[in-house]
């Protein structure tokens, strides 16, 4: 294996090059964001949208807002949206935007630059990741319950609930699955004795299984496919991006600071965008294949 030194505002330490998968640095945005967590992009406005937390993840204090930036890492509105908490995972569905937000799930209407609803979440303590399926359900992790919620017909409640589920964060829909990132159950704050890996749960049936024999990944965060069968999966607590294959092996291709949040990958223009939550940075790196 080939490795690569990177030299791009300290924000990661090396690259790898694996399984013919090449990560250039493209842009860094500038460090005016506020702990992002989660980065978005919006084929309709044609813009990112990226979660800020500004502040503790826990703290229910209005201090969390959303910020829209170009494709090119050019902040548009630095508080594009305000009226929220500690802002955390993103996903769209036509012209809303759905936000988990400590203990609910917020509605963002794009056009009119608005929230139109807020969900509230029974039980729920650190609401993260937001995933939607086909038929338009909308699915929240929540990593310190070890459930995850669903909005389905106007009503936002448990779907399942779990200790398998082992701190579920990330979430991507595939097909008729529902690939859950786990963190590894927290024993020290967020520190975990056996990190998580990914398991896939049928979104009809509920069954749920790991991918692969079950070995550590990682402290895993956001979830998303590379289009070729394998999923680019962050590592927060470690900093790191992964790419796992179907049958669970995981290989580290960028090594960051601390903090690499739920990013996104873009295939028509060959980018994966990374939010670095305590550099308050989001970077952007093409796929060489």
């Amino acid at each position: 294996m080939k490795r690569l030194t990177v030299m791009l505002t300290g924000l990661f330490m090396s690259m790898h090059v694996f399984a013919n998968t090449i990560l250039t640095p493209v842009w860094t945005s500038p460090a005016e964001l506020k702990n992002p967590e989660s980065v978005i992009y919006d084929p309709i406005t044609k813009l990112l949208y990226v979660s800020n937390v500004n502040g503790s993840p826990l703290d229910v204090d209005g201090n969390g807002f959303i910020s829209q930036l170009s494709v090119d890492g050019k902040i548009q509105k630095l508080h594009w949206l305000d009226e929220l908490n500690a802002p955390k995972g993103l996903a769209l569905n036509g012209n809303n935007l759905y936000v988990s937000d400590i203990n609910e799930l917020v509605v963002i209407d794009i056009a009119e630059q608005r929230i139109i609803k807020r969900y509230p979440a029974e039980g729920a303590k650190f609401l993260n990741d937001v995933a939607v399926d086909k038929q338009g359900n909308v699915y929240v992790s929540d990593m310190m319950t070890d459930r995850i919620y669903r909005l389905a017909d106007d009503k936002f409640d448990i779907w399942m609930e779990d200790p398998a589920l082992e701190a579920p964060n990330g979430l991507l829909v595939e097909h008729n699955n529902l690939i859950v990132a786990s963190w590894g159950h927290m024993t020290n704050g967020f520190e975990t004795k056996i990190p998580g890996h990914l398991k896939i749960i049928d979104l009809i049936t509920h069954q749920m299984k790991s991918l692969g024999d079950k070995s550590p990944a990682g402290n895993l965060d956001g979830i998303e496919a590379d289009g070729q069968g394998n999923y680019l999966v962050t590592d927060w607590l470690n900093g790191r991006l992964l790419k796992i294959t179907p049958e669970g092996h995981s290989e580290t291709l960028i090594e960051f600071n601390q903090g690499s949040a739920d990013h996104t990958v873009m295939p028509e223009k060959d980018l994966v965008i990374v939010p670095m939550m305590m550099d308050n940075v989001i970077t952007a790196f093409r796929i060489n294949r």
